[in-house]
């Protein structure tokens, strides 16, 4: 065929395509059912032009369409590449997890069934109708085929009429891995029935599960290696979008032609994982940009696989015959009857295993009715007319029943599926949504009436023009004033969940703008995206309590901060530890500065929306998630004052730096500076911004030589005796709430602390230990186990000692010894006597024979005796207990914590105040009440910390 010509038909395709748009619109179909049928009409016309006697004038453009130059294979690898890619692209795949076990019930097993129902209701039929050569591995084939969905038609309807969301993103998530298995079994079938391989039941399943397990792999490490890719391409969105369409289709090819798994699964996956990704890697304006051009690009490819299969589908049904259509009717059943099984049998058994969110009975039908089938069927249907190695009646059977099918689905489902919708009422907003609708349109309607009489004042409209406008806003806005007692009649519960919900989509937007702005890092936005989207879906299905929960998460310490901690106590490696904290304060920062921001529009906008009451509740929420993380970065300020300054020095010329170049845009746009001048601004912005990007190195301050020459017990002693000293010592750094010792364990280590403070928890007191002390030595000395716990109440720097190093340090020094062994026997009648109250060990800072200031002691010397305090003071005295190291943190109890006195000075943990409980009670529709968290903040960091 000519090029000239094929170009030709091409474009006469794509006006076709552009044309039906608002043809369907006006006839209320989705645009995909009247493509198919504009499809089947251009086919019909096409075979007849072609072979009719009557002119041969257009045989030429009528070849084209009758036989195209695109066979299945082709059109599989143009087209269904776009298609998966852009449909993961598009869905918001957080809110996508909470419906997971519904999605993959109906994206797996679902494909399981049909392809059973069919291929067995259909092969007893077969073999009454002495249909030759067809087995039931072909009619097995035939249900793999009819078992894809298509969501095109479907989703159009559910956007077209307002659908709920969550009806739309079950139904995407279900075509897209349905598709994938559905494709992965017709491949495993094809190759049996046409002898390729041979393989039992369990062979096969073991070849699918491999199929789809390796797509995931090598879909997600491409898409990956590409996210990684972005940031090169910083300020170049056109290079960006060319990378993006790149990934589908080198994925496809690599995972279908190289790596032998399902190619379909891999670009699912590689989509999936560039949109949960790439917002972190791409400025904001460049993701719409590529949003859109996606669109596009897949809105081309949908139509015109759906013309150019529609187009072949009189050649597929030609010889229909009435046997053909009872094999129809059969088709149809079965796969109604498995669709029904699944929907209405597994999905309820779902929800009892809590396995996912329960689907009421109107989505179920709504999904029912909603298995339309689309172009992928009608693909495998010409892939299996045009394989060589199948007979002749088994591709004529398959083809003209799968085709058949589409036809069916397409023209009763499709038509119907609208009024259906309708019927069932969810094309109505809910009760939340409608209250919320009336008071914003109340609200919205009186400032917009406001801004209009301005704005007639300001360009001297006549006011008998103005008064006629606005008196129709005053109608309209007393009208919705009239409504919003619907809002009133909520309860309190609902209230709180909306404007909850609202903060968190907020929050997200929030996000997003200050990495616009470039004063958050693509090394931090990510992690914030993640945060919120959680913060959404756990504030949707759990309310406050879900909101708190989520929030309070990342004060917490992690797996990846544990590993890092660990690798710096095992094998001395800290640069991990230290990242993992630079991360911590530049995370708490951002996130300080998102509350700030949070209460702000609670303020502004949540405030007159739901009212005072609702208001001060949330308003209290985000004060206590504000202490919260005030407390958890003064716990880090206190232990690096200057990294802490060093960063918010760092935030201040990153916006300074946004602030520049929004001037000098600006003023471009005013052209008040020409282009050229504005290029020369812009570079001298772009090095402020290179500078102001590189994050100061955080030193964790844990080198043992520095430690042990500024630790009091070791300070003053000559240099030889450190150098012994360092030899046997290990820095060990320790984070808020981490349990170091642990009580009835044996002693194998004693810690003395250079910075932080401690707390022993004995059987009847609890005991504050600072810079200077020593716990854990009691064990070894006496080798019995230990008697307390002990946990770190701020980030602590200490010197971990092993049992022979601390008995070798004990020989070789003698005088350190005789006032370690007082502090033991000091500790010992401690915890035989039960003071009244807390008290304080006394930093030594000497102990020294040279010194002539410090009495040494010996073992048979009693406690020491008590120092004179000013008058109003608290005593101090030397009340110390032992214990174990450990890398597990329960919580502290508040008791704990009030019964203990304040730090030594030294001491780098101090105790923040306690902000007063806040105990709102809240009930929901149904009388259940939800009381705000009475715990202090103080109790909930403690909480956070802990458990982390």
């Amino acid at each position: 065929m000519d090029t000239p010509l094929i170009t030709g038909v091409f474009a006469l395709l794509l006006i076709t395509i552009s044309v039906l748009q608002p043809i369907a619109r006006r006839l209320g179909l989705a645009p995909s059912v009247l493509l198919a049928m504009v499809g089947t009409l251009i086919g019909i016309l096409a075979t007849y032009l072609l072979y009719t006697s009557h002119t041969d004038a257009l045989n030429e453009i009528a070849a084209v369409f009758v036989d195209p130059p695109l066979n299945s294979e082709m059109i599989l690898y143009i087209f269904l590449p776009i298609l998966l890619f852009q449909t993961a692209l598009t869905l918001d795949v957080r809110r996508m997890f909470e419906d997971i076990g519904p999605i993959l019930v109906m994206a797996i097993v679902a494909v399981f069934v049909a392809t059973a129902f069919i291929g067995f209701a259909l092969y007893p039929l077969t073999s009454l109708a002495n249909i030759a050569g067809v087995s039931l591995l072909a009619c097995l084939l035939l249900g793999a085929i009819v078992a894809t969905t298509d969501p095109v038609a479907v989703v159009a309807i559910f956007r077209d009429i307002g659908a709920p969301p969550r009806l739309g993103r079950i139904v995407e998530g279900e075509s897209l891995l349905n598709d994938a298995a559905a494709i992965v079994i017709f491949v495993i079938i094809l190759d049996i029935l046409t002898g390729s391989q041979s393989m039992s039941a369990n062979e096969a399943f073991i070849a699918f599960v491999r199929s789809f397990i390796g797509g995931i792999v090598v879909g997600t490490v491409l898409a990956r290696i590409a996210v990684a890719l972005l940031p090169l391409m910083r300020d170049l969105p056109l290079a960006q979008v060319t990378l993006s369409l790149a990934l589908p289709y080198g994925t496809y090819v690599l995972s279908d032609q190289f790596a032998d798994v399902s190619a379909v699964v891999a670009v699912v996956c590689a989509g999936t994982v560039f949109n949960l990704y790439g917002p972190a890697r791409i400025q904001p304006a460049n993701w719409r940009f590529l949003h859109s051009v996606w669109e596009q690009i897949a809105f081309w490819a949908a139509s015109l696989i759906f013309l150019l299969s529609a187009i072949l589908i009189p050649r597929f049904v030609e010889g229909f015959t009435p046997i053909d259509i009872l094999l129809l009717v059969v088709v149809v059943l079965a796969a109604f009857a498995a669709r029904a099984v699944v929907i209405f049998g597994l999905l309820p058994v779902l929800s009892k295993l809590r396995a996912g969110q329960s689907v009421n009975n109107r989505y179920k039908t709504v999904m029912l009715w909603g298995g339309m089938r689309g172009a992928v069927t009608l693909t495998l249907a010409l892939s299996v007319s045009e394989h060589t190695g199948l007979g002749e009646d088994v591709s004529t059977f398959i083809t003209k029943l799968a085709t058949g099918f589409v036809l069916f689905t397409l023209l009763v489902y499709g038509t119907s599926l609208k009024p259906l919708i309708r019927l069932l009422g969810l094309n109505r907003l809910n009760a939340l949504d409608e209250a919320v609708r009336t008071q914003f349109l109340a609200l919205s309607l009186s400032d917009v009436r406001q801004e209009i009489e301005d704005a007639a004042e300001s360009y001297h409209i006549e006011p008998r023009v103005t008064k006629k406008v606005l008196q129709d806003y005053e109608e309209r806005a007393a009208a919705a004033a009239a409504e919003t007692n619907k809002l009133e009649e909520l309860s309190d519960w609902d209230r709180v969940r909306i404007g909850l919900i609202a903060l968190a989509d907020r929050e997200q937007q929030l996000v997003l703008q200050h990495f616009h702005e470039k004063t958050i890092s693509g090394r931090s936005v990510s992690r914030f995206l993640t945060l919120t989207g959680r913060v959404g879906d756990l504030t949707r299905s759990d309310g406050r309590s879900g909101y708190n929960k989520a929030v309070r998460k990342p004060l917490k310490f992690g797996f990846g901060f544990r590993i890092a901690q660990m690798l710096q106590r095992r094998l001395r490696i800290a640069r991990p530890l230290a990242n993992r904290l630079a991360d911590r304060f530049e995370f708490l920062l951002v996130y300080r500065i998102l509350a700030d921001e949070l209460i702000d529009f609670n303020n502004l906008h949540i405030r007159p929306l739901l009212g005072e009451r609702v208001a001060d509740i949330l308003q209290d929420t985000l004060a206590i998630r504000q202490d919260e993380t005030m407390q958890a970065i003064d716990a880090l300020r206190l232990q690096y004052p200057d990294y802490a300054d060093a960063l918010e020095d760092q935030f201040l010329r990153k916006a300074g730096v946004r602030l520049e170049e929004t001037a000098f845009d600006n003023a471009r746009d005013q052209m008040l500076i020409g282009t050229e001048l504005h290029r020369n601004l812009l570079r001298d912005v772009e090095r402020s911004r290179r500078s102001s990007h590189t994050r100061p190195k955080l030193d964790l301050g844990l080198k043992t030589r520095e430690l042990v020459s500024a630790h009091p017990l070791f300070a003053d002693l000559p240099r030889k005796r450190q150098k012994a000293i360092r030899r046997m010592m290990r820095p060990q750094f320790a984070t808020p709430g981490e349990k170091l010792i642990k009580k009835g364990d044996r002693g194998d280590a004693a810690y003395f602390i250079a910075s932080g403070a401690v707390e022993v928890q004995a059987p009847t007191h609890n005991v504050r230990l600072g810079r200077g002390d020593v716990f854990g030595e009691i064990a070894l000395m006496t080798g019995g186990r230990r008697s307390a716990d002990v946990f770190a109440l701020g980030y602590c720097q200490l010197l971990y000692l092993k049992a022979h190093d601390f008995k070798a340090l004990m020989e070789q020094h003698p005088d350190l010894r005789d006032h370690v062994v007082s502090l033991a026997q000091e500790r010992q009648l401690m915890n035989i006597d039960e003071p009244e109250h807390d008290v304080e060990d006394p930093v030594f800072p000497v102990f020294t024979k040279d010194d002539p200031d410090t009495e040494p002691a010996n073992d048979e010397q009693a406690p020491a005796t008590e120092q004179p305090e000013p008058a109003g003071s608290e005593p101090e005295h030397a009340d110390k207990v032992n214990a174990e190291s450990s890398d597990t943190a329960p919580e502290l109890t508040e008791s704990s914590k009030a019964a203990a006195p304040e730090p030594a000075n030294d001491a780098t943990a101090a105790e923040e105040p306690a902000i007063e409980p806040s105990e709102e009670k809240i009930t929901d529709a149904e009388g259940r009440s939800e009381t705000s968290e009475p715990e202090t903040s103080d109790q909930a960091i403690k909480k956070e910390t802990a458990s982390g």
